[in-house]
């Protein structure tokens, strides 16, 4: 890499070239992959990337009157001190928030880019132009406003975000609900009937952790096998069945790890508070997320949780 202030006006134009061919690329790939569910945003990044193209052009004019027909590819990368962003294809599904947050950052970072460079170059007509663009950077800022508020109104934007938040319960909460409360609750009976049978904590260890990550590995398969999302809009199944699994082994093993503690009663209690604080957590989850009334989401997750403890205290006592 080589740092700003060794690149020679030639080389400046060349990148502010590339910076702007690959904002444009950028701001089409969040249109497209905004499309389906979100189509006025992703016609407001249209919008922005034919910013962006004009702004591409105006500088390959000026290069082609000063160094000639061959631009040399030097991009961002290349370059100490730009900002790496992750590329749109690997974060997807695209949320609102995060690609309205990544236009404003790159928007920024590309009028700065351009006021730097018009302050070390001495040739005026490269000087205006670079000046011109970072002018019309900060006017791109504002003009993004507009295209929001011409393509976005209020009740656009509330409808889009109400459909960003119904995707992430339903591509992130409910799976990971799911499996939380498999591990929390279904691994209940194993342990806790290891422990009374026993009363040695490193036994219910052992049946702890095999149930936490058999349990895992069954649900993550269970949901990713389940359904592709294609029809349902639950998003990829691997992801579905990531998330599942590893709550799903969180959930077991919260309750498992205090009986590494080598007192039987003493495991046994805080493995009995734990069990009582993720039972809270489950709860909440299902009041904040799934418009479940408070109360009736502590009852009917404390009744089974409840149940199959007094399972595996009955089992385990026999």
């Amino acid at each position: 890499m080589r740092n700003f202030s060794d690149l020679t006006e030639k080389e400046v134009l060349a990148l502010a070239i590339a910076n702007e061919e690959e904002d444009g690329r950028i701001y089409t790939d969040i249109a497209e992959g905004l499309r389906q569910d979100y189509p006025a945003s992703a016609n407001v990044f249209t919008e922005m990337a034919g910013e962006e193209s004009d702004h591409r052009r105006r500088l390959i004019e000026l290069y082609r009157d000063k160094f000639g027909e061959h631009i040399p590819l030097i991009r961002r990368h290349d370059v100490r001190g730009f900002i790496q962003h992750k590329p749109v294809w690997q974060i997807q599904p695209l949320s609102l928030d995060s690609v309205r947050d990544l236009a404003e950052s790159m928007e920024t970072e590309t009028k700065r880019f351009y006021r730097r460079a018009a302050a070390r170059t001495t040739d005026a007509s490269i000087r205006k132009l670079l000046g011109d663009l970072a002018e019309a950077e900060a006017v791109h800022e504002q003009r993004a406003d507009q295209i929001v508020e011409e393509n976005l109104p209020a009740n656009v934007r509330a409808s889009e975000d109400a459909h960003a938040r119904r995707n992430f319960v339903l591509r992130v909460i409910q799976p990971g609900l799911a499996g939380l409360m498999d591990g929390s609750v279904s691994t209940l009976a194993p342990i806790f009937a290891a422990a009374f049978a026993t009363h040695q904590p490193w036994q219910a260890f052992i049946v702890g952790i095999a149930a936490s990550v058999g349990a895992g590995i069954s649900m993550a398969f269970a949901e990713a096998l389940s359904d592709n999302g294609s029809l349902t809009g639950r998003g990829a199944p691997v992801i579905r069945g990531a998330i599942t699994g590893l709550m799903t082994t969180i959930g077991g093993l919260g309750h498992t790890l205090p009986f590494l503690i080598p007192d039987f009663w003493t495991a046994t209690s805080l493995a009995i508070a734990i069990v009582v604080a993720e039972l809270a957590a489950i709860s909440w989850v299902r009041w904040k997320f799934m418009d479940t009334p408070p109360l009736s989401a502590a009852v009917q997750v404390g009744f089974g949780g409840a149940l199959v403890f007094l399972t595996g205290w009955l089992i385990g006592s026999a």
